[in-house]
This record gives structure tokens, C-alpha cells and sequence, in this order.
């Protein structure tokens, strides 16, 4: 959603939330594109009157955010990605057709996983090569995938809790892994909403792998149990990786970290479409 040529050629408007890091996108903008209204503010107003539902959650959907125009900034209903689906829902185009169809094939596929969660590790592969990653890689990022979520339930059952906590314990070992914080991290490669693990090398995917899988290993063996104690295992999980990042980088002579990442240029976008 973050990409404006879904949109065809037509400008929409977004505005980049740093602490939150997505993209929002001018409603009336989208409106207008889908409907070819002449009043798009008139439009919303009228499609909140026929749903109420979407009329009843807006605020929660479409925040107010200063957006740069031709007359300087001003406040605009903006919506994330997840927003602007819920309004596409809302909008009798023909134009919003392929949209709402796409949505109904992402429910199907999520029942299927929900039977069959194999379906989902098939899709990711089959993503990521779409998107021209090659099979070794591929490999590495599906096992890291894997320890991820070996750790996280770990920390699930160990007492921490969700997100916020997920987040500081994972920067702990990133930043004793490579001496970067995610978002640090992100800043050397370039990147602002897409996933990091996406763009890293394969010597970085393996040490933050073993940064991971060494972590939790501690927590088992320690039985670590609340948030400190599982962000001290962290911190030494993550240090062990660390070591062994630097002693590479000493026998090499190269560093592990890079800004190399697997952005796609122009030219590969053209030849997988």
C-alpha cells in the first residue's frame, strides 16, 4: 500500500509516521481515484451516512495529519493501509472491484492456514520468490523465521509481554549482536516501513539467527522468568553473537554489517512483473 502506483497514475498524498513507521494516505485522494468524484469531501461524507459501522470507528481509522499541499501544510483524514481497505469496503466503484476482491482472496487464504498452517510456509517461499530472492537465501530466512518464533513463544510463556516488551528485548540483542539497534539498523540500509530481515545479507540473517537461537537457549537453561531476567539473557544471548561477528570480521578483514540490501531496482521490478 505503500507503493502510489496501485493507485494507477494518480497522485495520492501520503504522509510517513516515524514513531510509527507506515505510511498514511490522504483519504479524499484515494476517493477521488476510485470514484472519480467531483467532490470527494461530499463523497465521505455520504458513504459515512450509508455505513454506519465505518461511520462509528472513523476517528480510530482516519486520524488528522498535517499533509504538505500547494497552499503549504494542512490537516487531512489520513488512513494506513489497514484503514483504507476498511473504506474501499464502503465504496460502490467498479474501480474498487479488484480490491475488494483481493481482500476476499486474503480471508479465503487465511481459513485455508488456519486448516492446513503448512499452506502458509508455502506462500512465504513462493513470495519471496516472486519478489527474486534466490533459493539459499530463501532457506536461511525461513529458518530465521522459525528461531523467531521459537524465542517469542518462549518469552510468552517466561511472563513478558507483547510488543513493547518484544521490541526492547529484541534491540537488546541486535544492538550486542551488530551494535545497531533495529532502527539503527534500518537507517544503514536505508529502509524506513519495509522488514529488515528482508534486506539483510547472509552472513547478517546467520548471526541474528544465533543471536536469537542463543537467547533462547539461556532462557531454557536458566529458567528465566519476567522481563528483566529474560533481558539479561538477552543481552548475553545476543553477546555471544556479537563475539563471534567480530571475530569473523577480525580473520576476513571485512565487516558483517552492510548497506547492502535487496531492494529491488527498477529493472528487476520490470522483469518479475
Amino acid at each position: 500500500m505503500s507503493n502510489i502506483k496501485l493507485f494507477e497514475s494518480k497522485q495520492i498524498r501520503s504522509v510517513w509516521s516515524e514513531s510509527e513507521q507506515k505510511w498514511y494516505f490522504v483519504v479524499e485522494d484515494v476517493v477521488l481515484v476510485l470514484t472519480d468524484s467531483a467532490d470527494p469531501k461530499q463523497y465521505v461524507k455520504r458513504m459515512r451516512q450509508r455505513d454506519s459501522e465505518l461511520s462509528k470507528g472513523w476517528v480510530q481509522f482516519v486520524p488528522t495529519l498535517w499533509v504538505e499541499t500547494a497552499g503549504g501544510k494542512q490537516k487531512m483524514g489520513c488512513a494506513d493501509s489497514k484503514g483504507l481497505l476498511r473504506i474501499i469496503q464502503s465504496i460502490p466503484s467498479p474501480k474498487a472491484e479488484p480490491f475488494k476482491l483481493w481482500l476476499a482472496q486474503v480471508g479465503s487464504d487465511r481459513l485455508d492456514e488456519i486448516e492446513n498452517p503448512e499452506l502458509a510456509t508455502q506462500r512465504t517461499r513462493e513470495l519471496y520468490k516472486l519478489k527474486g530472492y534466490p533459493d539459499d537465501w530463501i532457506e536461511k530466512r525461513m529458518r530465521s523465521i522459525a528461531i523467531r518464533e521459537e524465542l517469542t513463544e518462549e518469552w510468552k510463556n517466561r511472563g513478558v509481554k507483547e510488543k513493547t516488551e518484544y521490541a526492547i528485548l529484541t534491540a537488546e540483542i541486535s544492538n550486542a549482536t551488530f551494535g545497531l539497534t533495529p532502527s539503527e539498523y534500518k537507517e544503514v540500509k536505508g529502509l524506513k516501513s519495509q522488514n529488515l530481515r528482508d534486506h539483510m545479507t547472509d552472513l547478517e540473517l546467520i548471526f541474528s539467527m544465533l543471536g536469537e537461537a542463543s537467547t533462547k537457549e539461556i532462557a531454557v537453561n536458566t529458567d528465566t522468568q519476567g522481563f528483566e531476567q529474560n533481558k539479561r539473557a538477552a543481552k548475553a544471548g545476543g553477546k555471544i553473537a556479537g563475539d563471534a561477528r567480530k571475530q569473523l570480521e577480525i580473520k576476513s578483514g571485512k565487516k558483517v554489517v552492510t548497506n547492502e540490501n535487496y531492494l529491488l531496482t527498477e529493472k528487476q521490478k520490470k522483469e518479475i512483473k
